[in-house]
């Protein structure tokens, strides 16, 4: 065939092809405009009590989240858990806002060094000292993340230099050798209290609570309890994992003094801190954790994420994270003990912002959980998606589990950690300062009167004195 010709027919059936896209184009365009007139034309003309906008109606007052698990209830008639924290949204550090620094106060110099470290246990033998203040949140193998993605936690943070918390599990022996800095729980339950298992530890943390979980007792049904899980919660095959609502030994208040001794003649002037889920008993709580002589508290807003907790602890018990940390610190300058221990907070900070604005509020350093989970994840949950959620790249039993990439997801979460420590120090750049250390509540405006007066925080409209 001449070259002539191959254009030619080359042409023609471009010509076609166009011209069948154009006639099924038009005809799909009438198909859905009929199907579309004729489903409006049904919701503006049947009777209310048969129309299907009866659904949207409901679904205004009541909510689709409530539609949804009702029917949830309806159909298991158990408990429900629902994943990753409440829907619920409270007043925040969104309505919070640094100043510039421009001409009355001036910016540093571009290539100014800026000190984000910070040290957790100031006043402990052996402090910890982390290059940026965030820290990986006790996310717990088995109760929650599959051994392949807690030891990319561990390897992410040590690659960005900062602490990971063991969880509720403690930690597996191949996290001590990839994680740099471990803070160890000391949990509810009867494994890991071992002298040398925390002597191994960069700082303990007792569990009593965290934000939208309290202290809720948890059970892991024996039918998914795996060979590891069994050597690592010390169970024999066939026995349920028990999570109390206490730490066995710890009965009252007066209890917990003796605990921190005890703990720190086992592990030799490492930080010993408490987490605890804010609630309105935070001054209470906070007095004993005083008493005790704790290094640090670990204070957990409701808004908090978790693996699955029945919705009425996430939607209705707690502090949410502004008030918590509002309070907690008014009550420590109260009692002049800000000095004495160690803030760190939690519950849904997720941006190199909310990190700043937690630590001008008073905080110390920053537990991420949420964001961790999903910039670890990353494009690894392609392997679950589109046909089941995210997270099942991450969770124990989850579906992808298996597939799950270490090293990407360990240089995921350090790329992550890495990004907002740079966002960070061109935040503190451009307000005149060169280290965390400088900022405090005086750099914050509010631009909601309900955060204002939750902080203390001048209001956006009136000027500074």
């Amino acid at each position: 065939m001449k070259k002539k010709d191959k254009y030619k027919y080359l042409l023609y059936g471009m010509t076609a092809l166009a011209g069948g896209l154009s006639a099924a184009k038009y005809i799909g365009r009438s198909i859905i405009n009929r199907i579309s007139d004729k489903s409006i034309k049904t919701i503006m003309t049947d009777e209310y009590g048969e129309n299907l906008w009866e659904f949207v109606s409901a679904g205004s007052r009541i909510g689709l989240q409530n539609i949804m698990e009702l029917n949830l209830r309806s159909e298991s008639g158990q408990i429900i858990e629902r994943p990753l924290g409440s829907p619920k949204k409270y007043p925040n550090v969104q309505s919070l806002l640094f100043p510039f620094a421009q001409i009355d106060t001036m910016p540093v110099p571009g290539d100014t060094p800026i000190d984000t470290a910070t040290i957790i246990g100031k006043k402990a033998k052996k402090p910890l000292y982390l290059k940026t203040p965030l820290i990986i949140a006790g996310m717990a193998y088995g109760f929650a993340l599959s051994e392949q993605f807690r030891l990319a936690l561990a390897k992410g943070s040590s690659l960005a230099g900062i602490a990971f918390n063991s969880g509720q599990s403690g930690f597996l022996p191949k996290e001590r050798q990839l994680a740099d800095k471990i803070i160890q729980q000391y949990t509810r339950g009867h494994w890991g209290k071992e002298p040398g298992t925390l002597s191994q530890a960069d700082g303990i943390e007792l569990h009593f609570g965290q934000g939208g979980v309290g202290g809720l007792p948890m059970v892991i049904d024996p039918n998914i309890v795996s060979k590891l899980m069994r050597q690592q919660f010390e169970v024999k095959k066939g026995e349920k994992v028990i999570y109390h609502s206490r730490i066995p030994g710890i009965n009252n208040p007066k209890d917990l003094r003796r605990k921190v001794r005890e703990l720190r003649s086992i592990t030799d002037g490492i930080p010993i801190g408490a987490k605890i889920g804010a609630a309105d008993r935070i001054e209470k709580d906070l007095y004993w954790i005083l008493e005790a002589e704790f290094d640090f508290v670990n204070i957990c807003g409701n808004e908090a994420g978790s693996k699955g907790v029945p919705p009425v602890f996430q939607d209705d018990f707690g502090l949410p994270t502004l008030y918590a940390i509002s309070r907690a610190i008014n009550y420590l300058e109260k009692e002049n003990a800000r000095k004495e221990i160690d803030v760190i907070l939690a519950g849904k900070l997720i941006t190199p912002g909310d990190f700043l604005k937690a630590i001008a509020l008073g905080a110390d350093a920053v537990c991420i959980g949420t964001g961790a989970l999903f910039a670890t994840a990353h494009t690894e949950v392609l392997k679950s998606l589109p046909f089941e959620p995210p997270t099942q790249i991450a969770w124990m039993a989850g579906k992808q589990a298996a597939r799950f990439d270490i090293e990407k997801g360990a240089n995921n979460l350090a790329k992550y950690i890495n990004s907002c420590t740079e966002e960070m120090k061109m935040a503190l750049t451009v307000m005149g300062k060169t280290s965390l250390q400088q900022l405090s509540k005086n750099d914050l405006v509010a631009v909601d009167s309900t955060v204002a007066q939750i902080t203390g925080i001048r209001l956006a409209n009136i000027p500074p004195d």
